[in-house]
């Protein structure tokens, strides 16, 4: 399937009734800080507090209604996991949703709100895949892969379109990647509604699998290690082929260097991002003199983080 701009304009109509149009937001203190311009499309005010409910939300309309019917399973760490329930609930059918044992607190409790089922395993991905062939096979419920599908990427596409539309063109946008949604999805909004804006990607060290497949130009496995815990996988083989051919730079951050930036959002723009979330700013950060005078669009993935958790790390990165 080719996502065109015309998919990503009818996956924007067909989930409007269900999601927010998030606010872009803007420091003057960072600004300063970072030596550029930085607008912030805040998808921590999202519905389940992430981008999430774009993809999720515009996969689950495209179904049949008989596969509908059947009931929708995932396995996701948290976001994702919150975002179907949540598709399901609206729509009337049940939610299978595997999640590794490490799961914050919080993104478990979002699951239950919206009735989804709860399937805990192993934090590895091939217990997570493992434990949703039983959980399909037990159920007969359809799937809806995190990100390995193209109407969740056209649905997060819709994120920077948004911004587009409010803000006009940009020098460069910079997103999370983690399996590649969302960054696949900015990819291609920016080549159709901003052709001249640049896309640059922030992964976590310690989940640096996007980096190295580029370097290798195959899908490399992720290490899964650090605090960004909504990016710890690996590309697939659907949002690889459009990262690859599309994204400008991929930077890698440290795990001080991901919470003294969502430390900075905290203080500066008094709003909750999760770990995950500060990994492209600092991206941007670290980098400064790349964007140094630029216009540059940050999309602030999630806010759902656990407080006390988060306390802890500004205590131990600080």
């Amino acid at each position: 399937m080719i996502i065109s701009k015309e998919t990503i304009e009818q996956a924007h109509e067909r989930i409007k009734p269900y999601i927010h149009r998030t606010p872009v937001l803007g420091s003057t203190s960072i600004n300063e800080y970072a030596g550029c311009n930085i607008v912030f499309k805040c998808e921590n005010f999202q519905k389940i507090g992430a981008f999430k409910a774009r993809g999720a939300m515009n996969a689950a309309l495209s179904l049949s209604k008989e596969d509908l019917e059947k009931g929708l399973a995932t396995h996701s760490s948290g976001n994702h996991a919150q975002a179907l329930a949540r598709a399901a609930h609206f729509l009337k059918v049940p939610s299978y949703i595997v999640m590794p044992s490490t799961a914050p607190e919080i993104k478990k409790r979002g699951v239950r709100n919206y009735g989804g089922e709860i399937f805990e395993c192993e934090p590895a991905l091939e217990a997570r895949e493992t434990t949703l062939k039983e959980v399909i096979a037990k159920t007969g419920a359809t799937e809806i892969h995190p990100f390995n599908n193209y109407e969740v990427i056209a649905g997060q596409a819709t994120a920077t379109k948004e911004l587009i539309e409010d803000i006009g063109q940009l020098d460069f946008i910079l997103a999370p990647v983690g399996g590649g949604g969302l960054l696949s999805g900015t990819l291609l909004a920016a080549k159709y509604f901003s052709p001249g804006t640049q896309v640059i990607a922030g992964e976590p060290e310690g989940a640096d699998d996007a980096y190295r497949s580029l370097k290798s130009g195959k899908i490399e496995p992720s290490q899964a290690k650090g605090v960004g815990d909504g990016l710890l996988t690996s590309l697939g083989n659907k949002t690889f082929p459009i990262i690859r051919d599309h994204v400008k730079e991929i930077i890698t951050v440290s795990d001080r260097e991901i919470i003294a930036a969502m430390r900075m959002v905290w203080e500066r723009m008094k709003i909750i991002i999760e770990p995950s979330c500060a990994v492209p700013l600092a991206a941007l950060f670290k980098e400064k003199q790349k964007f140094s005078g630029k216009r540059v669009g940050i999309i602030l993935s999630g806010g759902n983080v656990d407080l006390e958790r988060a306390c802890r790390l500004f205590e131990e990165y600080k």
